[in-house]
């Protein structure tokens, strides 16, 4: 499994990122001592990290510097701070990209992907199915089978269960969904998690299959 370093002050964002990593099968390392940031990419030895410019004690540019003293391993810069002049300083301060706030989830995990396999000639894991006690999800086609039998799922119903079965065995909270499900949970009526939660329900045990999703009562949701 790839370890990514985040060196980032937002914990939102640290959060959000980690989160994201996590779902996509790598281990995230958040850092919440900003005078501890080259101590711990030693310790930890990531395989990536991805960096903040401006940051508590000494900007981003510092700790890359620091880092190349001692590792070539593959820098991100992430920043709010999008000029041209910033971009060039990264790049010629030895970072191996640059994303800009607010960014795209799915645009920094394919550029994470695309440095790994540059770098570790690492071939990206992709799995055409998930399968999970007797529910598989063919990510190809994007249809979802049960017992044989093809169920009709809505692009909500179908991303939601994905992002579950891709979780089992870990509890899920209404707010880490929301914020998978829709790029904005402020904008989301609370009750419409719900109701995709529970036409999904209804559709997988019309299927056969009982009792899959389970609530956590003030936690969230869980696939066992």
């Amino acid at each position: 499994m790839f370890k990514i370093m985040i060196v980032e002050d937002d914990t939102t964002i640290s959060q959000l990122i980690a989160d994201n990593l996590t779902k996509w099968q790598f281990q995230a390392i958040q850092i919440d001592d900003f005078n501890e940031v080259l101590n711990t990419f030693v310790a930890q030895k990531p395989n990536l990290v991805l960096m903040d410019i401006n940051l508590p004690v000494y900007d981003g540019f510092y700790w890359n510097q620091k880092i190349r003293e001692v590792s070539k391993v593959p820098i991100i810069f992430i920043s709010s701070r999008n000029t041209n002049m910033d971009m060039v300083m990264a790049m010629n301060m030895g970072g191996d990209d640059f994303i800009s706030k607010p960014f795209s989830m799915e645009v920094l995990i394919a550029k994470i992907n695309a440095l790994l396999r540059r770098t570790y000639n690492y071939t990206e894991q992709t799995q055409d199915v998930i399968k999970h006690k007797g529910v598989i999800l063919d990510l190809q086609s994007g249809t979802a089978e049960i017992n044989d039998e093809t169920v009709d799922l809505s692009k909500n119903e179908y991303r939601l269960l994905q992002y579950l079965m891709r979780r089992h065995g870990q509890i899920i909270s209404r707010e880490e969904l929301l914020r998978d499900m829709w790029e904005d949970e402020r904008f989301v009526d609370d009750n419409t998690l719900t109701v995709n939660i529970n036409r999904l329900r209804k559709k997988i045990e019309a299927a056969g299959v009982q009792n899959y999703i389970q609530t956590k009562v003030g936690q969230g949701y869980l696939i066992p």
